[in-house]
């Protein structure tokens, strides 16, 4: 298994911690999120670890190069543009190997649930990208049947879209931002000359593609990027 680390977010949650440095760089519990989550996922199995930067690029890179890491970290350069979770996935595809699955991961994100076991399930299906969702309240939702991706709802502005067959009761998952994803997917994304967004792109592929649900507990899950959160947690 290879990761990839999205840490190129402007973090404007975040503010005003993020005025002077970048959010990957924020501290919980003594350590930066760059480095929790580094070792999260080198103790996952990740052989390679890619890290986009944008936000305060020189900082993180030097961050990064001056740290001894579990396992191989390279970086993926936006700065010239962010490139948004879609774009910054496809502007990093040549720093992937082919022949590994890519555990696609925020870095705002602390998760405790097995990633070798969404990694185990997503193998077993067969799947082209494999989603991890919980049962929590949120306003965005993916709608799944079946375990598999069907439509996406939006429950403040009644935005809803199914794709595919008809299902008569699809159910609501939230997206833990976290996801595991074959190296051919990079393949069928649009080029990264324009930032856009990932879960577009899943729902687009959806269609003729098997994109899975990895259901896990939402206590086992916390968004960090916003400082009521950070509150709790230090």
């Amino acid at each position: 298994m290879q990761a990839f680390l999205l840490a190129a977010g402007l973090g404007t949650r975040l503010r005003p911690l993020t005025l002077t440095r970048p959010k990957a760089l924020v501290e919980v519990r003594g350590k930066t999120l760059l480095e929790t989550n580094i070792e999260r996922l080198a103790e996952a199995g990740a052989k390679r670890i890619v890290v986009n930067v944008h936000h305060f690029a020189d900082m993180m890179k030097g961050y990064i190069a001056s740290r001894e890491w579990p396992t191989e970290v390279l970086v993926s350069d936006e700065a010239e543009k962010l490139l948004d979770t879609g774009g910054g996935l496809k502007h990093a595809q040549s720093l992937f190997m082919a022949s590994e699955p890519i555990l696609v991961y925020n870095v705002d994100v602390l998760s405790r649930f097995s990633l070798e076991g969404m990694l185990l399930r997503h193998k077993e299906e067969r799947a082209m990208a494999t989603l991890a969702v919980s049962r929590r309240e949120t306003q965005r939702y993916l709608l799944f049947c079946n375990n598999r991706l069907v439509g996406w709802c939006n429950k403040k502005s009644g935005e809803k879209l199914c794709i595919g067959e008809v299902c008569l009761h699809p159910y609501e998952l939230a997206f833990s931002g976290i996801a595991i994803v074959e190296p051919r997917l990079l393949e069928l994304l649009p080029p990264s000359s324009e930032p856009y967004p990932i879960i577009p792109e899943y729902l687009r592929l959806a269609k003729c593609e098997h994109i899975e649900a990895y259901v896990h507990s939402a206590s086992d899950w916390l968004d960090v990027g916003k400082p009521e959160t950070l509150r709790l947690i230090k």
